[in-house]
């Protein structure tokens, strides 16, 4: 009883300052939605599709994040703290790289992308505007995650709550003041997103360069430090690259259903990506532990979190899941005034309540074989549950109806089967040994 104990001490710990940081970046993206949806439905739906877009474009890269906190804390556990640091200053170089490269590309491919995802002419113009004025915000958006990683290998959660909190709040003023005060409209809501994003860049950065000097660390680019880097983020890039394919899969069987369904989802998926930052607080302390513990060498220390954060992670899931469903009809009209898309949202809400439970051990079980540096493993089942989903993503838009029920359909599909086929091969995974290697 003492160790479970301990162990929730030092779970809850982690878990609670890094579930105010990450649900404060889906904030931006909630408080985006509520503004621009008062501007019209056309607007709401444009938003919906770039950010679907924008947050894909740089969930791409979140092995910045994860693949950084597995080393730092491995390197820790093992105690070696200047490697640790030294890791994390060259995953910033390279994050800052990416981040240059991918705005260029992202204020010149906007338009194609958007005409690829079959958006209507005036949803396609808002949805243009919006990744244009965000492109400038990629490389604060990706050293974000780059620093974010080497914080929580570090096992402080706190310092990036504070940052994404202040993040948060400077975008919500920022956004309505520049939407509705200057009359910049969706233009608006992007540069006050851009900015709030360079800011807390700049932040981080600071803390993290302040740790590294004071452990000897290098500041300079380090090219085999950016190489391995690369290379040990690379299985967590195509385990990635299966997860937005998903997610873009159900932007575009949404595009599919109507603009009533589009904008709709924009809402549900928003709220969806706030309960899964949520429940990836618990998966971010599995991370940091799990790496820990396999670097000092204590593989039942190792079990220990991983059956206490499995218990956390579904109990959490299943109190979101009960809050979203019995809520969606009051939440609904706060993100719209047309009564078709509030309808929408209350029936894709309730789909996501339903499975939300699943989500939380899902996410949990991808913490620790992420914590674990078992990235190759998530490539091989990433690929295959985006196969499984596929078909169901297919159906509902060949035979669903438009609006609101196809919306519900639409959720189904994702939240219960794709969720299912994720659940299913990371809880073999972690039944095994073979993701247990001990070292740095």
């Amino acid at each position: 009883m003492g160790d479970i104990r301990r162990i929730d001490r030092e779970i809850l710990a982690l878990a609670w300052p890094a579930l105010g940081a990450l649900v404060a970046e889906p904030l931006f993206v909630l408080v985006d939605s509520a503004v621009v949806g008062h501007l019209g439905t056309a607007q709401l739906a444009g938003l919906s599709l770039a950010s679907t877009l924008l947050v894909t474009l740089v969930g791409l890269c979140v092995f910045l994040a994860y693949a950084t906190t597995a080393a730092v804390a491995r390197r820790l556990g093992a105690g070696h703290d200047r490697a640790a640091l030294q890791s994390g200053v060259d995953g910033m170089w390279l994050a800052l790289g990416l981040g240059v490269v991918l705005a260029a590309l992202l204020w010149t491919a906007a338009p194609w992308a958007v005409a690829v995802m079959g958006a209507s002419d005036d949803v396609a113009t808002h949805a243009v505007t919006y990744l244009r004025w965000s492109a400038p915000g990629l490389p604060g958006m990706l050293l974000v995650l780059a620093t974010t990683g080497v914080l929580r290998g570090l096992q402080d959660t706190r310092t990036p709550l504070w940052v994404a909190s202040g993040g948060a709040v400077f975008n919500a003023v920022g956004s309505v003041t520049l939407v509705y005060g200057v009359g910049l409209g969706i233009a608006g809501s992007a540069l006050a997103t851009t900015t709030a994003q360079l800011l807390m860049a700049v932040v981080l950065a600071v803390v993290v360069v302040t740790g590294a000097r004071s452990r000897g660390a290098s500041l300079r680019p380090h090219r085999a430090g950016i190489w391995a880097n690369a290379v040990a983020g690379a299985p967590l890039f195509v385990r990635t690259v299966s997860l937005r394919l998903a997610i873009l899969l159900t932007v575009w069987v949404a595009t599919g259903l109507g603009a009533v369904a589009l904008g709709g989802h924009q809402v549900v998926n928003s709220l969806w990506g706030l309960a899964a930052f949520a429940l990836d607080a618990l998966a971010i302390a599995a991370q940091a532990l799990v790496g820990f513990g396999l670097g000092s060498g204590d593989t039942a220390r190792v079990r220990a979190v991983l059956r206490r954060c499995l218990q956390w992670g579904v109990g959490a899931g299943a109190v979101i899941g009960v809050v979203l469903a019995a809520s969606s009809w009051w939440i609904a009209p706060l993100f719209s005034p047309d009564p078709d898309v509030r309808v929408a949202i209350t029936a894709g809400l309730v789909a996501c309540g339903v499975f939300m439970p699943m989500a939380g051990w899902v996410f949990v079980l991808d913490g620790v074989l992420i914590g674990a540096g078992d990235g190759r493993f998530l490539a091989w089942a990433g690929m295959l549950t985006l196969v499984v989903y596929v078909p169901v993503a297919l159906a509902v838009r060949a035979w669903a109806p438009e609006g609101a029920a196809g919306l519900a359909w639409l959720w189904a599909g994702f939240a219960g089967v794709f969720m299912l086929a994720r659940a299913l091969t990371t809880g073999l995974r972690a039944r095994g040994e073979r993701w247990m290697v001990l070292g740095t």
